[in-house]
């Protein structure tokens, strides 16, 4: 992608200065970043998803004043009637069962693949939302059908209401409004707090974006440095031949202290674990996701990367759903711009070595990619 060009999709911006202007810092309304969108996901298509077990759901509802919400899957008959107002689906990671949706999110990596996470659709009857509230990620509305009245404001509040079972402000202030029609995308930062209301039938398209938490990002990472940190066929025992006895036999030993605080330096001291540790949780796909076996002929077409598969890389790795390896020279330029464009042609595997071929075959195998025919 070339990052100094202009975009319709961010209102004539280049994805550069969008993101040095608007990128967690303030809201970008766009008319008509799709010009004439057709969605490519229609109601009842929607509605069979959400039907689905690995599918996450959420149905919500505003009934006589009083929020409800259920969880998936549904089917159509434990849905409300089309008539009936003020409801929501929210059928979350659409992306990962649609190859249009798929092929709609590759407009937004201008971001990182890293902090990308998924498509969720929003299908609402008349006066249908969730309520007031914030994100705590950044988010672009796409409006994909009908229409959606949007109330934005910069909350210092951000206390939530008692009681219920959605995470709505308390006290929610507006400081602006837009009614988005088809094609329209309004961009939010985090914490941004945003109330949508579907004017009619309506169905809106929300890009979300991953934002771990500190002490998420740690527990995951030292769990995968603590797999890492097996020793061999003798590992090295705490000792204290120097111990006296002790009166106080509860208190734990300083030496006992220190000997643990050794072996986390030397876990991280190990050459680019946290670096590895960190590109296989970020592909890791989500516990729902599955592949299924394909073909394997990439030696003669062209390959491409599932839509489910999430590949990235660092200087020294390539990463692809959970797993990494150690990549240089050539392939490693190959991988990386599979990892960039999702695709190879088959004049690019020509250059490719044994081994890269072999790699490649194996994950068709295993359905993470799949041969392309349109990349001879």
């Amino acid at each position: 992608m070339d990052i100094q060009q202009p975009l319709a999709l961010l209102g004539g911006l280049t994805p550069a200065q969008f993101m040095r202007r608007h990128w967690q810092k303030k809201p970008l309304l766009v008319r008509q970043a799709i010009p004439q969108f057709a969605p490519p996901v229609l109601r009842t298509e929607l509605f069979a998803l959400a039907a689905q077990e690995g599918v996450e759901s959420r149905l919500v509802q505003l009934v006589k004043g009083a929020w409800k919400l259920r969880h998936g899957p549904f089917s159509r008959r434990a849905l409300p009637a089309l008539q009936q107002p003020d409801w929501t689906l929210l059928v979350q990671g659409v992306d990962l069962h649609n190859d249009a949706v798929h092929a709609l999110m590759q407009q937004f990596r201008f971001v990182p693949e890293a902090r990308l996470d998924d498509l969720m659709i929003s299908y609402a009857s008349n006066g249908g939302g969730v309520g007031p509230h914030f994100d705590s990620y950044d988010v672009f509305l796409l409006q994909a059908h009908g229409k959606r009245r949007w109330r934005i404001g910069r909350q210092k509040d951000l206390s939530l209401r008692d009681g219920i079972p959605l995470k709505i402000l308390a006290e929610f202030e507006p400081e602006e409004e837009f009614v988005l029609e088809p094609g329209d995308m309004l961009y939010l930062p985090p914490r941004y707090a945003h109330d949508g209301i579907a004017e009619g039938e309506c169905m809106t398209y929300s890009i979300g974006f991953r934002a771990p938490a500190r002490a998420e990002l740690a527990q995951e990472l030292l769990v995968r440095l603590a797999e890492d940190a097996g020793e061999d066929d003798h590992p090295l025992l705490y000792r204290d031949a120097g111990q006296d006895a002790v009166a106080q036999p509860a208190h734990i030993p300083s030496g006992l202290q220190d000997f643990a605080r050794e072996a986390l330096s030397r876990a991280l001291a190990q050459p680019l674990v946290l670096e590895r540790a960190l590109g296989e949780y970020l592909t890791e796909p989500k516990p729902s996701v599955w592949f299924e076996p394909g073909d394997t002929r990439v030696m003669l077409e062209g390959v491409r990367l599932d839509r489910k598969s999430r590949m990235m890389y660092d200087a020294h790795h390539i990463f692809i759903n959970g797993e990494s390896y150690r990549a240089a020279g050539r392939d490693a330029t190959l991988m990386r711009r599979l990892a960039d464009e999702r695709r190879l042609s088959a004049r690019d595997l020509a250059r490719a070595s044994d081994d890269a071929l072999e790699l490649l075959s194996s994950w068709c195998d295993a359905g993470w990619a799949h041969v392309w025919a349109g990349g001879e």
